[in-house]
């Protein structure tokens, strides 16, 4: 028998030769493996189905391997979207995407990219073009729909499931967007809620378990308890009982037609329909997110502290809610005139004793 001989080979941790040549390749391998890792840390197929095609849009108008990408490249695509005229919110979604491809590439293809391609990860988002948020110094955001404008609206829809030619999804329709401003839910939270996650019996109004709270900085799924508050909690059974029946069997809370839950696209649209057969003009018309800064705006009017409305909706700081919470312009007259009142009832139940 042949005796074993061990060989020492030169060389290091870093591959001597590129595995595979062709950079396009080697970027879609990158991609799979990207997404794969989004799976590994739980995120839902709806939020991976969405974040790959807005990482593919972004790497095709990018038209560069994402090694070789600029500060330039960056400017000239996000320059192009705000030309086009696509939202801020836009804009700041094709910066984040890739910013989180390129530190998935630094973290682990770094070696294999310097030696296929002879170029050092360095990522091309720097101060001058890193995304802002919407609310970041940002004095043209309109404010929230005020507390009589969302009753007129939910009004309009109790109205509406009584002629509706559907019942079933006119009733969901009311049910879910009560959702998102009672409990300050994002439109995919509220998307991927499912039927065990209403807690009807958890505290004194019930809690919504929202499995699915989106993270920061790309950190997967954030789950959090949101307590049912202004009867939301008896609009959930109701729609339980009376309105999900009419859907296919799936557990899905909010599901479409099919049984599957709603995109949020679909309920962005389904807002802006049925403000269109409410009648109101456009300056009266708000977003699904406008409810969620709604929910925490009319919290903070009427008392509750600034750290429970953080907590309700999911922020990692206070800071973040408080470019939510937008107060009326007479907000600072009617705080005075509560504590005019308070301080007046106090100083004449104590005449009253003396």
């Amino acid at each position: 028998m042949a005796e074993a001989r061990l060989q020492v080979i030169a060389g290091g941790g870093v591959p001597q030769g590129p595995v595979v040549t062709d950079p396009w390749q080697f970027q879609t391998a990158c991609v799979e493996a990207f997404v794969a890792s989004w799976r590994a840390r739980g995120f839902s197929p709806v939020t991976i189905d969405n974040d790959i095609g807005l990482l593919e849009r972004t790497l095709t108008a990018l038209g560069r391997p994402a090694w070789e990408v600029t500060p330039e490249d960056i400017d000239r695509v996000v320059g192009d979207l705000a030309v086009k005229g696509r939202a801020t919110s836009t804009r700041r979604e094709y910066v984040q995407i890739f910013k989180g491809f390129h530190r998935f590439l630094q973290a682990r293809k770094a070696a294999e990219i310097e030696a296929a391609f002879g170029v050092r990860l360095i990522c091309p988002i720097d101060e001058f073009n890193a995304s802002r948020h919407v609310g970041d110094d940002s004095p043209a955001l309109a404010p929230p729909p005020t507390p009589q404008r969302v009753n007129e609206f939910f009004d309009f829809m109790k109205q509406r499931i009584a002629t509706a030619r559907k019942y079933g999804p006119a009733a969901r329709d009311y049910a879910l967007f009560r959702t998102l401003y009672h409990a300050g839910l994002r439109s995919e939270e509220a998307s991927l809620l499912e039927k065990p996650d209403l807690h009807f019996t958890r505290g004194p109004f019930g809690k919504l378990h929202v499995r699915f709270g989106k993270g920061a900085h790309t950190s997967g799924p954030r789950p959090r308890w949101v307590p049912m508050l202004d009867g939301l909690d008896l609009v959930l059974r109701w729609f339980l009982d009376d309105v999900r029946g009419k859907f296919p069997d799936s557990p899905v809370l909010f599901a479409d037609e099919s049984g599957g839950p709603l995109h949020r696209g679909t309920i962005r649209n389904r807002l802006r329909y049925l403000m269109e057969l409410e009648g109101r003009q456009p300056a009266e018309r708000f977003s699904p997110h406008a409810l969620r800064r709604a929910c925490a705006t009319h919290n903070y009017e009427r008392g509750v502290d600034l750290v429970a409305i953080q907590q309700m909706l999911g922020h990692w700081t206070v800071s973040s809610t408080m470019r939510y919470v937008r107060p009326s312009e007479t907000f600072i007259k009617d705080a005075y005139q509560r504590a005019v009142a308070s301080t007046l009832a106090e100083l004449t139940r104590k005449d009253s004793t003396a």
